[in-house]
Parts: C-alpha cells; sequence; structure tokens
C-alpha cells in the first residue's frame, strides 16, 4: 500500500484553542469533520459549538506545493447551552454533525446540529460597502428628513475581505431524544435528522414543521431493545435512505413504499457465530456508522472491532470485512470499565471507493486498500507532524517479543482516540480530528 504510507502532515488548530494537547479544555475537543462537496473548503465542529471553516490555498506558480495547505477561513459559535425547562435537561452545545449543500452561487451553506436543534448556515464573502445612503448619515443613524435637500445616490466602495457567517434557518422541536446524525437528500431540497427513536424529513425551507419517517419506540418503553445509531440518504437516489441500529442490523428504506417506513425494503444483518458468543457480543455488535459509497453500490458500517461493506444486492452477509483493531479483543473487559467500548468511531471512503479509513486507539487511523487487500496503521501525532515529514506505518505487538518500531497493546493509550476522519472527494487528502488537533495529511504523490 504504498502511496497512504507516504502521507504528507500539515498540522492545524482551531482559534482559541491551547497549543498544548495536554492542557486542552473539554470545550476543545473536536466532534466532527466534513468536507464540502468540491474539497476546497473543511469544516469542524467542537464541543464548545463552535464551527471552524478552513480553505485551501490556491495554488501559486511560486509555491505549487502549497496547493494541500488549508488555513483558517471563518470561525462562528453555531450553538450555545441551553436548558428545557419542561425536563429539566441540560443541552450540550457540542456539534454532532455537520454537513455541506451542493454550492450554488458564490455563498456556502452548511447545516450544524447539536443534541436537539439543526442550524443552516450561509457563509459569505464581503469585499465592499455601501456609501452615502440618503436616510442615513455615514455612522448609520437615521437622519432628520427636514435636513435633507439632495437626493444623492449610493455607491459602493472596495474594502477589506470579510467572511461573514449567518444563521438562515434553525430547525428545533423536532426530537424527543438526542440527534445522532443528518444527512441531506441527493434533491437537495430535503434532508433527515435521526434522533435514537426516530428519524424527520424536514424541507429545507421549511423550519416549523418536519414529517415523521421512522419510529420504533415501542408503546411500553421497558420493551425497547434496540436504538437507531446512524442513517444516511442514498447518495443519487432521493427515495432511497439507510439506518443502523445497536443491534448490528441494517435496514434499507423506500420512501415510496409507504410514509411511515417502519417496515424496512431490504434488511443486513451478519448471523453470530454462537462459538464467539460473549458477555460484550452485542455492546461491540452496536454500529456506530453507516455510509454509502459514492457510487451507491455499496454500504459501509462501522461497529467497535470491524468495517464491513456490504453489497446492496447481497443482505445475508457483508462482501467485505476488515479487523480495525482485532487485538482489543482480550481488553475488552478493561475497555468496557472504562467506558471505550461505548466510542463511536465513524469511517469514510476515499474518492473513488477503493479505499477506506477509520480510527483507533492510540491516535492510530487504518486504512484498507479494497483491490490489494493490504492495510496500513499510521499515527496522528505532535511528533511526527513536522511539515513535509513522512508517515512511517505503525505496527501493534500482542504478545511474544516485541520489534523496535512495534508497540505492545498493552502501552496504548485509550485516551488518545481518532473518532472522526474525512477524505477529500477527489484527491488523497484526508483530515484526521486527535482530541483537540486537526491533522490534513496529503498523499506526497499529488
Amino acid at each position: 500500500m504504498k502511496c497512504f504510507s507516504r502521507y504528507l502532515p500539515y498540522l492545524f488548530r482551531p482559534p482559541n484553542t491551547i497549543l498544548s494537547s495536554s492542557c486542552h479544555t473539554e470545550a476543545d475537543i473536536i466532534s466532527t469533520v466534513e468536507f464540502n462537496s468540491t474539497g476546497e473548503l473543511l469544516a469542524t465542529g467542537d464541543k464548545g459549538g463552535r464551527v471552524v471553516v478552513f480553505q485551501r490555498e490556491q495554488e501559486s506558480k511560486n509555491q505549487p506545493h502549497r496547493r494541500g495547505e488549508y488555513n483558517v477561513y471563518s470561525t462562528f459559535q453555531s450553538h450555545e447551552p441551553e436548558f428545557d425547562y419542561l425536563k429539566s435537561l441540560e443541552i450540550e452545545e457540542k456539534i454532532n454533525k455537520i454537513r455541506w449543500l451542493p454550492q450554488q452561487n458564490a455563498a456556502y451553506f452548511l447545516l450544524s446540529t447539536n443534541d436537539k436543534t439543526v442550524k443552516l448556515w450561509k457563509i459569505s464573502e464581503r469585499d465592499k460597502r455601501p456609501e452615502g445612503y440618503n436616510l442615513k448619515d455615514e455612522d448609520g443613524r437615521i437622519r432628520d428628513p427636514t435636513t435633507i435637500t439632495a437626493l444623492r445616490v449610493p455607491v459602493l466602495r472596495p474594502m477589506d475581505l470579510m467572511v461573514e457567517a449567518t444563521p438562515r434557518r434553525v430547525f428545533s422541536n423536532g426530537h424527543t431524544y438526542h440527534i445522532n446524525s443528518i444527512s441531506i437528500n441527493s434533491d437537495y431540497e430535503t434532508y433527515m435528522s435521526t434522533d435514537d427513536l426516530r428519524i424527520n424529513l424536514w424541507n429545507l425551507e421549511i423550519t416549523n414543521r418536519s414529517f415523521n419517517i421512522v419510529d420504533i419506540k415501542p408503546t411500553n418503553m421497558e420493551e425497547l431493545t434496540e436504538v437507531i445509531t446512524a442513517a444516511e440518504f442514498h447518495p443519487h437516489q432521493c427515495n432511497t435512505f439507510v439506518y443502523s441500529s445497536s443491534k448490528g442490523s441494517i435496514r434499507l428504506c423506500d420512501m415510496r413504499a409507504a410514509a411511515l417506513c417502519d417496515s424496512h425494503s431490504k434488511f443486513f444483518e451478519e448471523p453470530e457465530d454462537p462459538s464467539n458468543r460473549s458477555f460484550f457480543s452485542e455492546i461491540i455488535s452496536s454500529i456506530s456508522d453507516v455510509k454509502f459509497s459514492h457510487s451507491g453500490r455499496y454500504l459501509m458500517t462501522r461497529d467497535y472491532l470491524t468495517i464491513k461493506v456490504w453489497d446492496l444486492n447481497m443482505e445475508n452477509k457483508p462482501l467485505e470485512t476488515y479487523q480495525v483493531h482485532d487485538y482489543l479483543r482480550s481488553k475488552l473487559c478493561s475497555l468496557y470499565e472504562n467506558d471505550c467500548i461505548f466510542d463511536k468511531f465513524e469511517c469514510v471512503w476515499n474518492g473513488s471507493d477503493s479505499v477506506i479509513m477509520t480510527g483507533s486507539y492510540n491516535n492510530f487511523f487504518r486504512m484498507f486498500d479494497r483491490n490489494t487487500k493490504r492495510d496500513v496503521t499510521l499515527e496522528a501525532s505532535r511528533e511526527n507532524s513536522k511539515p513535509r515529514a513522512v508517515l512511517k506505518p505503525r505496527k501493534v505487538c500482542v504478545g511474544g517479543k516485541r520489534r523496535k518500531d512495534e508497540i505492545s497493546v498493552d502501552s496504548l493509550d485509550f485516551s488518545k482516540k481518532i473518532l472522526h476522519t474525512a477524505w477529500h472527494p477527489n484527491e488523497n487528502i484526508i483530515a484526521v480530528a486527535a482530541t483537540n488537533n486537526l491533522y490534513i495529511f496529503q498523499d506526497k504523490v499529488n
């Protein structure tokens, strides 16, 4: 897997965060990462409710190698902490997901959500300001109409470039439980928001009404056996979506079949091997992320120990299964005690659907080449983040004699975890969130 062991890192850190990774505050921890459809912009959300947007450097003839670098473009506070007085419940400001809308004009639009409220933001540039108002003076104060004796024609004067983020829509009161995912439909008019028990369909223009398309809440909550963990629209078919559950199953639904998609069109689940059954089986089989391939032919799911690729035409078993960190199987007891077993790792496809990536512990992240079946483990750390340095593959040693370049499974740091990653839609550029640091790596071949 030649190209992926030669990634060049660029280390970025959102503004207002403390440089030393050991001294970060809880609010600085990055909670989502997302490229826009062209890859020119990259957005991160954090636990403090902030969104930081990075923009890619334009290529210059003098410095062609700087093309891959991303610099801070805009920073804004997306969500604030709230309090639900009816339920005596604090609502965190943490950004759970960000999704970009396709660019239609000079402005950019993105959806961001915390546990309860989805917001549509417009990010636009301004390099001119109007001057010469008739009813206002230069400071913006309303003039006395009796003093206006002549008619002026307002003119636009150049000013320093300013990037503004303004909230265009606020979609609230749609969910009783915590929102875990949002997905924009290929019709670009609707999107869905998903919580533990329900999926709602929204029109991007209408904030006071949504349609409930999935509801798995039982009449008696004591009979509840599973929750929804993630959902996503098909990239090309606006009527099709999937959602995953805590029991390790995936349901594909067709909105043409019924208004309420409680009965699925396809059901993907791999039967469990009885010989592998243990106390932790149900916990580690819970799916934390589900993603359609760009082609729309395949589904990728991430559970605690594996990534699976499913063919939409084959429901009974996955097409491919990749072990992410099988060496942790012997550590499940201690991972349960420190709550790490409930970590929700995400997974991403590269632009051509040939390579998949996901995170692990100790700031490791894994890549799997679907064609050659080769895989590599890389590390996002500040020690190896010097610009233009080459990342070296890492290996974890399970037992016996440890080689010089290997790390023992007993010395892995479980507080350092890569939960959120993103892949540029067209190029081999990846973004990896490690606690409060954002690492951007670019393939050297480019």
